[in-house]
């Protein structure tokens, strides 16, 4: 039946129209913003995925920047502690030399004095940000320095900041407040043999500002006996023992702060890529329907064209 009150055709022609143009409409949008989810009311389950996971993206920015701090702190109390061990070694050859017959004890104490005073500049110097291993001037004997490793996201939806610790009471060398507290200032028992004598003594490097440790000042004098130097040798040979203990535990922390540090960069890497799966467009399928929708509004406008003209021939019966 053709009605002129009624143009069905027209009318469907129309709404397959509006359908293409709504088609285009978010086709270009993807193509123009690049996400084929931009807004919660394109995929409200895939939008809030990829939201929370942008915001916990930033997160882990912020715990890489917290581990390069961490890094920095561990970088320089290496630093202080190898360079300590160095003159520490050298400390302990200049008592060697002091054993030998006819040597000059006094001078080669003016020499222990200058590389003790070079000791506590390390020890001091050896700060970052505030934070300084190897040198306290607390009564405390150090304390756990926490070091952000980590954010996480447990299957609950609950988060949590996951850190690396490190206990200054094992690189502490120096204590101004506490001589018990730094492996310098402390006094370090010592056994040794001189000839078939067995002896055992207890020494300290360096004076505290607090007062001396237990037990004798390594130092010399001209009475200074061979066995006293015996027993200065040995303790010293025992603080290297404990700095090269705490050199590694430095060491070790510093590494594991690398792998965490690469870790979170590759995590960073994969959720950015799991979140562009799941809202990034298809550049090269949007472009594809972009054109096919533009040839079928075409023929849609054409459609609508055929069906308008239809009541036109109407007139054509009156004539």
């Amino acid at each position: 039946m053709t009605s002129l009150m009624t143009n069905g055709a027209a009318i469907s022609a129309l709404s397959t129209l509006r359908t293409i143009s709504d088609s285009m409409d978010k086709t270009q949008s993807e193509i123009s913003s690049g996400y084929k989810v931009k807004t919660a009311a394109d995929n409200a389950a895939y939008w809030s995925i990829a939201t929370t996971m942008r915001s916990d993206n930033k997160a882990l920015s912020a715990v890489q920047d917290a581990i390069g701090l961490g890094q920095a702190k561990t970088d320089t109390a290496y630093t202080g502690m190898e360079s300590a061990i160095d003159v520490v070694s050298d400390i302990k050859a200049k008592l060697v030399a002091a054993r030998e017959p006819g040597v000059d004890k006094t001078k080669i104490n003016k020499e222990l004095t200058e590389l003790k005073n070079q000791l506590g500049s390390i020890a001091k110097s050896a700060s970052f940000n505030g934070e300084n291993w190897l040198y306290d001037a607390s009564v405390g004997s150090g304390s756990t320095q926490q070091m952000i490793g980590s954010f996480v996201r447990g299957s609950d939806g609950n988060v949590s900041i996951k850190t690396i610790s490190f206990d200054t009471s094992k690189s502490l060398l120096i204590n101004d407040a506490a001589a018990s507290g730094g492996i310098l200032t402390t006094g370090t028992q010592a056994t040794w043999v001189t000839g078939t004598t067995t002896t055992t003594g207890t020494y300290y490097l360096i004076s505290s500002s607090a007062g001396a440790g237990s037990g004798t000042e390594v130092q010399l004098t001209s009475a200074t006996t061979d066995a006293e130097i015996d027993g200065m040798v040995s303790a010293v040979d025992k603080m290297l023992s404990q700095m090269t203990d705490a050199a590694s535990t430095i060491g070790a922390t510093t590494s594991r702060l690398k792998l965490q540090d690469n870790f979170i960069k590759d995590l960073s890497d994969t959720i950015t890529t799991g979140v562009g799966r799941l809202v990034d467009a298809d550049m090269n399928e949007a472009s594809t329907k972009l054109k096919a929708l533009q040839t079928q509004q075409q023929l849609g406008i054409q459609s609508l064209s055929i069906a308008n003209s239809s009541s036109e021939n109407i007139l054509s019966l009156f004539k």
